[in-house]
């Protein structure tokens, strides 16, 4: 077919063969990609041209002609419409193989690594039910019912839903009951189009290994009788600890405003990590899939081989959840073998209430070798004399700035490991600390952390040559 009469709205017959790391199905039409939402390497489609690139275009499934083996049933009924994941028809070891692809694929094509030391991927413990988190934009339908979901993918069309499948399982009752208590107290609902309406958000986080359930409504402004009804939700369920109210008058899509308040109950969740516990407010940044993140907290404390005398920086490191069990791990080696361990761990984190989070949570597990800093890792790296013998790193999905690697290489810490979210900016990131020669990778372990979805996990291992 040639290249004039690729056009939008065309019908093309594809055979699916790979996918991306947006969760797109990926085909061929000659020399041109096609990429297809809600398809499976394997399935013979026919696919509609939504838009045209000249050497690309993105399309809707028409009709599927031949289904691929990997392909199964979603476990959840609104699975083709909700767009919280994309996974749900894909057998998950193909989503597991796909993943480790993309990891591979990036070190090589972004990373320039030939043949990079990638490990087999690490599956999540649990397929369904892992999100310790969930959080639901509210709106109204045409009949004036409340409903609660995600957005349908590439809309602000909100789906419905009364559970899901890959939050824990104890968070479902409130989701249809919070709606009809809300419901029934005739609070509005805010339109994000014309700014008006009072609740935004209904959020639910729960300890998996306590079993705490915190519940948060966002709002632009206070709300009436909500001490009372939230009286009510404490009795009605055992498990529930504390109801907040986050207030949140902008006009933005971020979620959480800057002030946050305790209705009833207590104003955090406890929770088990590791061995240790730690305190949950309902802005704290905690991964979502709990067991996984154990996971990779024993490969990188397997790898590390700490002795008990090491200087550790943990940049990015929010509440403490990778540095306060790894200072706990130098604090027992170093009382062992009397060696002292004091300000061996410093965590470093932007935000001043993960960092007095982070201390309290150091209280609470009596580990006294750590020390936080307040500033931006670029900022703080730069001013640090002492040289650190590890670094972990754990950015957001951006990726390290530059300035933050430049530091490091001055540093020049024996052993780097480098938490990453994204394999493209951590392939990026990796090229930059190894192409002066000073750094050589030794390996990447993925962890999937998040079953049904494209994203997934990695923590790669850099030492210093010589």
């Amino acid at each position: 077919m040639s290249d004039s009469l690729w056009k939008q709205g065309q019908q093309l017959e594809l055979e699916i063969t790979d996918l991306t790391d947006t969760g797109d199905g990926l085909g061929r039409d000659q020399q041109r990609v096609v990429f297809v939402a809600d398809t499976v390497p394997g399935d013979r489609i026919i696919a509609r041209l939504l838009h045209v690139k000249r050497q690309y275009a993105t399309a809707k499934l028409e009709k599927l002609l031949t289904p691929s083996p990997q392909r199964i049933r979603p476990a959840c009924i609104v699975a083709d419409k909700c767009g919280g994941c994309q996974w749900q028809h894909i057998d998950y070891d193909a989503q597991l193989t796909t993943k480790q692809n993309l990891v591979v694929q990036a070190l090589e094509h972004i990373g320039g690594f030939s043949q990079p030391p990638v490990n087999s991927i690490l599956p999540s413990p649990s397929l369904l039910n892992y999100r310790n988190k969930a959080t639901y934009p509210l709106s109204r339908s045409s009949t004036g019912q409340v409903r609660a979901g995600y957005y349908q993918k590439g809309s602000h069309r909100l789906i419905n839903l009364n559970q899901c499948p890959v939050q824990d399982e104890n968070l479902d009752p409130f989701l249809a009951n919070i709606k009809q208590d809300i419901q029934d107290q005739g609070w509005s609902i805010y339109n994000e189009r014309q700014h008006q309406g009072i609740i935004r958000h209904l959020s639910v986080r729960i300890g998996r290994l306590t079993g705490e359930i915190l519940l948060t409504l966002v709002a632009t402004r206070p709300l009436p009788r909500l001490e009372e009804q939230a009286e009510t939700w404490l009795q009605q369920y055992p498990q529930l600890v504390g109801v907040c109210l986050n207030i949140n008058p902008n006009q933005t899509n971020v979620i959480f405003g800057d002030k946050t308040h305790c209705v009833k109950g207590q104003g955090f969740l406890r929770e088990e990590f590791a061995g240790l516990t730690f305190h949950l407010t309902p802005e704290t940044f905690f991964q979502v899939n709990t067991e996984a993140a154990e996971t990779v907290l024993k490969v990188i404390q397997q790898q590390l081989n700490l002795q008990g005398d090491e200087i550790i920086i943990d940049a990015y490191c929010g509440i403490g959840t990778l540095t306060l069990p790894i200072a706990k791990q130098v604090q027992l080696l170093a009382s062992s073998r009397e060696k002292n361990s004091q300000k061996q761990v410093i965590g470093i984190e932007v935000q001043p209430s993960a960092i007095q989070q982070a201390y309290q949570n150091a209280w609470l597990n009596g580990i006294d070798n750590v020390t936080f800093e307040t500033g931006t890792v670029q900022k703080v790296l730069s001013r640090f004399s002492l040289k650190p013998d590890i670094i972990l790193l754990d950015p957001p999905r951006k990726g390290c700035d530059r300035q933050v690697l430049e530091s490091l290489l001055k540093l020049q810490p024996t052993q780097i490991v480098y938490m990453s979210c994204k394999p493209a900016t951590l392939a990026r990131d990796l090229k930059i600390l190894c192409e002066n020669g000073f750094y050589h990778l030794t390996q990447v372990q993925p962890i999937d952390f998040f079953p049904q979805t494209p994203h997934v996990e990695c923590v790669a291992f850099l030492e210093a040559k010589g």
